[in-house]
């Protein structure tokens, strides 16, 4: 019957692409790209604190890193590591929204400056990696 003849020709059995299709194909593509790049805008940082001297009080140290509060900023696991000399080091997991959160900004206009700066004497980025 003619109309089955029709039906034949709107299948592509070998699989041609159109140019629409492959301009949707683009479009869909360059989409989910954009949308990965909104979403994995995160990074997890590990950092070094460093204390003035042995005699720092390492809890109230990680209070005062702990205290700052930034939108974007997440602050995760810590623990203390023995540098030498009966000194120790707070190494401090953190997760930010790279588009809201830069970390010199944070080490620089946060963490060693008044007041918190009495226990502080610096920060290192030991890690940084994208999520």
């Amino acid at each position: 019957s003619p109309a089955a003849d029709d039906d034949d020709d709107d299948l592509d059995l070998f699989g041609d692409e159109t140019e629409e299709d492959k301009k949707a194909a683009e479009e869909r593509e360059a989409a989910k790209k954009s949308a990965k790049k909104k979403e994995s805008g995160k990074s997890s940082v590990l950092m070094d604190v460093k204390p003035w001297d042995d005699e720092t009080d390492m809890k109230q140290l990680e209070e005062a890193v702990r205290s700052v509060e930034m939108p974007g900023l997440l602050w995760g696991a810590s623990k203390l590591v023995a540098v030498g000399y009966g000194i120790k080091k707070l190494q401090i997991m953190l997760t930010i929204v790279d588009d809201l959160v830069s970390v010199d900004t944070l080490i620089e206009e946060y963490l060693t400056v008044e007041p918190r700066n009495e226990y502080i004497q610096s920060c290192d980025i030991v890690a940084f990696n994208k999520i």
